[in-house]
């Protein structure tokens, strides 16, 4: 085990974002990695080429070139790469996240009333667009053709936009995927914490589900409530991406469930390997790829693992706040290339 202690961001390592001063990285070696000759990475070596080829710098182009024709996909990260544990003082923390699936339909009916839109043109053009009350209240969206589909289930459309992508399933069996084209330009505000302020449950019982379920129990106050969020999301459709394979992550290629991962790309490469020690209820140990970024995803050792699509992917991924561990596998030469001269 090696140990570093630099004060500098991750210069010529990570992406651009600039890591925090005083990031430490320890180099590991292949067994202090807990779970890691029970893990089947001949997966992840798939995931990992699925977007290998867009890492443009030599050494990781190396890599990818020699990942095609691995058989034995253990003793190709081995070989490779080492394990780089990097710390920059906060907490480890693991969440999950999932791609709605919601019913709907190309044409609106008694079922399916609630519009998905596109995104107007002025709205793209303006700092702060209209309210979520008044593009749902208002004629402004009407009789411009900007509907994607219409599905059956407002609080489900909702945290749609929440997600930002997901798909939509068609009485025949089609399918529909959606993305984010952009938004209204107001900020998030919680609707779980204003069922707080009302009182109407405690912070540690709100949750996606019990969102949901009061605003099906209360149709025309959830409705009130779902507008108490001035934010809108306008989506566009992914028509590259088949119905059977993941959304889009952020480096534009499908992402895998329970192999890809989301994180800060200030610290972790995107693309890069990252091996999983997930504590809590539920351990995992799994060597995945990180190929997705978000919001709310900041720091060294945050990551949020994508579950799948659908309703009992978005259950599992709503339970997961848990602690543990994440470790990059990086090119053997950058590894120790971020170790000051002379403790290589």
């Amino acid at each position: 085990m090696i140990r570093a202690l630099c004060a500098a961001a991750l210069a010529g390592l990570m992406m651009a974002g600039g890591a925090a001063a005083e990031t430490e990285y320890t180099i590991l070696e292949f067994k202090d990695l807990n779970g890691w000759a029970e893990d089947d990475q001949s997966e992840a070596l798939s995931v990992f080429l699925n977007t290998c080829a867009d890492m443009k710098d030599p050494d990781w182009e190396a890599l990818c070139a020699l990942a095609a024709d691995q058989t034995d996909a253990r003793a190709f990260f081995e070989l490779f790469f080492r394990p780089v544990l990097i710390e920059d003082g906060r907490e480890p923390l693991f969440t999950g996240y999932f791609e709605p699936e919601l019913n709907g339909d190309t044409a609106p009916s008694a079922r399916y009333r609630y519009p998905i839109y596109s995104m107007p043109p002025e709205a793209r053009t303006a700092r702060q667009w209209l309210t979520r009350r008044e593009i749902e209240t208002g004629e402004v969206m009407s009789g411009r053709g900007l509907e994607i589909a219409w599905v059956d289930d407002p609080v489900e459309l909702f945290f749609l936009q929440v997600q930002g992508s997901g798909r939509i399933r068609l009485p025949s069996g089609r399918y529909i995927r959606v993305g984010y084209g952009g938004s209204n330009g107001h900020d998030y505000r919680s609707i779980g914490v204003e069922l707080v302020r009302r009182g109407i449950y405690k912070a540690h019982q709100v949750s996606a589900q019990v969102i949901k379920n009061w605003v099906r129990r209360n149709p025309l106050d959830g409705l009130e409530l779902l507008r108490h969020n001035p934010s809108y999301v306008f989506f566009r459709t992914v028509n590259q991406v088949p119905a059977e394979l993941g959304p889009l992550g952020a480096m534009n290629r499908s992402i895998t469930a329970m192999r890809s991962i989301a994180v800060d790309p200030a610290y972790t490469p995107l693309g890069a390997p990252v091996w999983i020690e997930k504590g809590g209820k539920g351990p995992l140990r799994r060597l995945m790829v990180a190929q997705d970024t978000g919001s709310a995803i900041k720091g060294a050792q945050r990551a949020d693992i994508f579950f799948g699509t659908g309703d009992q992917a978005g259950i599992r991924a709503g339970r997961l706040r848990d602690p543990g561990r994440m470790v990059v596998l990086l090119p053997i030469q950058r590894a120790y290339a971020m170790l000051p001269e002379g403790m290589e």
